[in-house]
């Protein structure tokens, strides 16, 4: 049995990966949840590779169903969830008065519906001094018109966080979103990797339900 654990919704090649080997490199056995199974194999052989215990969940965020089970199966694997983080997000353009309604209820289920489904999945496997984290973007706290769906959806996650916060932390269980205040690109200063460093500092300090990442 691993003595921390991290399951993190939404692993992809950015800002999920950099903060597996972050936590992993920290002692933290990482469980990966997405919908591509091929492309989890590889993270976990990337993971491995680093020394870095790992097990691949597959799941789709459009699936509440889909995301409870994995969660579950990850607790069974492991046997414990110290830290949930939720990454998982739609990237769709347009202006609102483009948008087909049913669009933008298929987002939100990702954007904010498959966040509240993890956390109440993870949630009976959560002790006192557990963490969950929400990664949140700029268009959630200003809106841009031609990407109003992901707008809308990051604002509902944020405010998510802020009401799980609120409810969560008198049984000690942290719950924080990070707000980028940019757009993640490689080799930048919102590089995936110095984006994970500052997850792990809002782990470790367990302060304030939201921070940010600005530019430099």
């Amino acid at each position: 049995m691993a003595e921390k654990v991290m399951v993190i919704v939404g692993a992809g090649p950015g800002i999920g990966l950099s903060t597996a080997k972050k936590f992993g490199q920290e002692g933290y056995a990482i469980a990966l949840v997405a919908r591509n199974e091929d492309k989890l194999l590889e993270y976990v052989d990337e993971l491995e590779e680093l020394d870095i215990e790992a097990e691949a969940f597959h799941a789709n965020a459009h699936s509440n169903e889909s995301l409870k089970t994995a969660i579950h199966y990850a607790k069974e694997v492991f046997g414990r969830i110290d830290i949930l983080m939720y990454n998982a997000y739609t990237f769709r353009q347009g202006p609102p008065s483009e948008l087909d309604p049913n669009d933008l209820a298929a987002d939100l289920q990702v954007d904010a519906v498959g966040a509240l489904t993890s956390v109440q999945a993870a949630l009976p496997h959560l002790e006192e001094g557990s963490t969950i984290l929400l990664t949140g973007g700029v268009l959630g706290v200003k809106p841009m018109k031609n990407f109003a769906s992901v707008s809308v959806g990051k604002a509902a996650m944020r405010i998510l966080a802020m009401t799980l916060h609120q409810e969560l932390k008198a049984k000690g269980i942290y719950v924080g979103t990070l707000t980028i205040n940019g757009f993640v690109k490689k080799d930048t200063h919102f590089s995936p990797d110095n984006i994970a460093e500052r997850i792990y500092e809002m782990a470790q300090k367990r302060d304030g339900v939201e921070w940010n990442f600005d530019r430099e």
